[in-house]
């Protein structure tokens, strides 16, 4: 590796880093009441002073619907008494360490991650730009790894704590770099192989590595006097390998336990969850999900052996379930089933940890469906994550979508709301089931005029919650299950949705002009009631969890990583982990 990968580190690129960035902190972190800008005129000047009062930023914004604060770029300025000084994201954490809760313990790696977000916004400024309107026409993996901004809401969302700079640009997804997944053999003593009904280990391998290669694997078990019927093959990121198995592991190669049989022959790009591979040889074949001991956004991207065992089952019947429901059928929704998983227990560790510890997230993987078997005819896909991409120029990728059908923006934001929005509400009525329905979570199947047929969702057994307590599920899906407050259940909506989501998009089509916040925030009222329209019978759950009320609770997503970037949320008992702080006015609550 030269010189060559770190030439996008220059002071221009790193300038231009800074300054998105910072807009992004001061929005955000105000957006969540860490800060509180202090207007100075009626033309939108506002100002935010250091903890020690004495350095000031200064910048115009427009406070959209859901306290968005919409930050003119151009119009930031950084000061300490009177003289200008360079925007700089690291040093914006430094002095308002204290209106951002940042402990000692907390600051130094929040740091790091700012500056690893920093560095991979450099890189991205330094590629060839895409203009949104090429992006429409690239293709699925072009777009995935197109995308610049990252989770729209975590201002550290790019930390990614343990890739050096040389892998990154093999990992990372806007790399875009071909990677060969590593292969190891796993006894079966250890491993806990599972599926959905309709697919074993046998046909599941030989699906995804063929004749040839598992002839291969087999050679080099024998040749070391191992039977390869004691073993599970196991797929692994190359970094958990080389950085963390060869060395964490070290015991269990060394007795045979796991048994290292080189890369694969596929080709994968690496998604924006980082840690999940599509398969750019075979596209039809499955993802790959691996364990990452990588820090990233709140949590260290490992993969549970133990978590991984019930995935197909609650796969195989929240399948089920949308199959027989009308209304989901409708609207075309689906999932991409975790078809399979895999989990190595390493027996030290786990007498040594409580289940929730990384260590028990080392080593276990998981096969998803790959949704492009279902596409007809003109159709493409695009992860929802594109309708907040804004180009180099300015120009939303939505905007662009809208250009290419000829529909009105509001035409073209109804088939979108009829294809997502309605299964988040019908799955919430009718099932009291929740999803992390985020954009990298959903994948938007677009026709051949850019116009949205349908909706797919992924991530399914690690992301779902039934929150009615006595909903009947079978006993593989009980994890499923949890206990939530009455009055907190319906921030699956309001926050993942309206809050997460719908605010920033609402704001890119405003700031260019196709339309405005009441129109858009109409056409999602007009979309549910036209929903509640249609299913009479759950009259009395749409009074008990009002979508149209006047307000709800803004949970705050920057201010759990702000308080620790480890482990954001304890997933034994999510909800309690939630940071809840006053209200937002819901923009439905003022449709009339």
């Amino acid at each position: 590796m030269t010189a060559d990968a770190v030439a996008h580190l220059t002071p221009g690129l790193w300038e231009r880093a800074n300054r998105l960035l910072v807009r992004k902190a001061l929005s955000e972190f105000a957006h969540e009441r860490l800060l509180t800008p202090e207007p100075l005129d009626e033309a939108g000047t506002y100002r935010v002073l250091a903890d020690d009062g004495t350095v000031e930023y200064r910048f115009t914004a427009r406070l959209r619907a859901l306290d968005h604060w919409d930050i003119a770029e151009e119009s930031m300025v950084r000061s300490r008494a009177g003289e200008l000084l360079p925007l700089d994201a690291t040093d914006l954490c430094i002095e308002l360490r204290a209106a951002l809760g940042l402990s000692d313990t907390v600051l130094p790696v929040y740091l790091e991650e700012i500056s690893a977000t920093l560095a991979g916004t450099a890189y991205k400024l330094s590629r060839e730009p895409v203009s949104s309107a090429e992006l429409t026409r690239a293709g699925f993996q072009a777009v995935e790894t197109g995308m610049t901004e990252g989770h729209p809401c975590f201002v550290a969302n790019n930390g990614r704590l343990g890739f050096g700079v040389h892998e990154f640009h093999s990992y990372a997804p806007e790399a875009a770099s071909p990677v060969r997944l590593i292969w190891l053999a796993a006894h079966r003593e250890r491993t806990t192989f599972t599926s959905g009904a309709d697919l074993d280990y046998e046909t599941l391998v030989r699906e995804e590595l063929g004749e040839e290669t598992l002839a291969r694997f087999a050679a080099l078990l024998t040749g070391q006097g191992l039977d390869p019927d004691d073993y599970y093959l196991l797929p692994v990121h190359p970094w958990q390998w080389w950085n963390k198995l060869s060395v964490t592991f070290a015991a269990e190669v060394a007795e045979r336990r796991l048994v290292f049989l080189g890369p694969g022959d596929d080709e994968y790009l690496a998604q924006q969850s980082i840690r999940t591979f599509f398969n750019t040889t075979a596209p039809h074949k499955h993802y790959v999900k691996t364990a990452l001991s990588v820090l990233n956004m709140g949590f260290m991207r490992g993969l549970s052996a133990a978590y991984m065992e019930a995935t197909p089952a609650i796969n195989d019947w929240l399948a089920g379930l949308i199959e027989q429901d009308p209304v989901l059928k409708e609207a075309g929704f689906s999932i991409i089933r975790e078809h399979a998983a895999i989990g190595y227990r390493h027996r030290q560790y786990e007498l040594a940890t409580d289940r929730y510890s990384p260590y028990r997230k080392m080593l276990a993987a998981l096969w998803r469906e790959s949704p492009v078997p279902s596409l007809g005819p003109g159709e493409s896909l695009a992860t929802m994550a594109s309708l907040l991409h804004i180009d180099r120029d300015g120009a939303s990728f939505a905007g662009a979508l809208i250009d290419a059908s000829g529909l009105s923006p509001a035409d073209w934001l109804r088939d979108y709301l009829r294809a997502y929005l309605v299964p988040v509400l019908h799955s919430f009525y009718a099932y009291d089931l929740a999803y992390m329905p985020h954009g990298e979570n959903v994948i938007l199947v677009l026709g051949a005029d850019g116009t949205v047929q349908r909706a797919i969702f992924k991530d399914i057994a690690e992301e779902i919650v039934v929150m009615d307590p006595d909903a009947v599920l079978p006993p593989a899906v009980e994890r499923v299950r949890a206990e939530i407050p009455d009055d907190m259940k319906l921030l699956s909506v309001f926050t993942d949705v309206f809050d997460c989501f719908f605010r920033f998009l609402s704001a890119a089509l405003a700031a260019e002009g196709r339309m405005d916040e009441d129109a858009f925030w109409a056409a999602v009222a007009d979309c549910a009631r036209e929903y509640q329209a249609s299913v009479p019978h759950l009259a009395d759950r749409f009074a008990e969890y009002d979508l149209f009320a006047p307000e709800f609770a803004l949970s705050c997503l920057n201010r759990l990583q702000l308080r620790n970037n480890r482990q954001m949320v304890d997933l034994a008992d999510p909800s309690a982990a939630l940071q809840l702080i006053g209200t937002l006015r819901n923009p439905l609550g003022a449709v009339t």
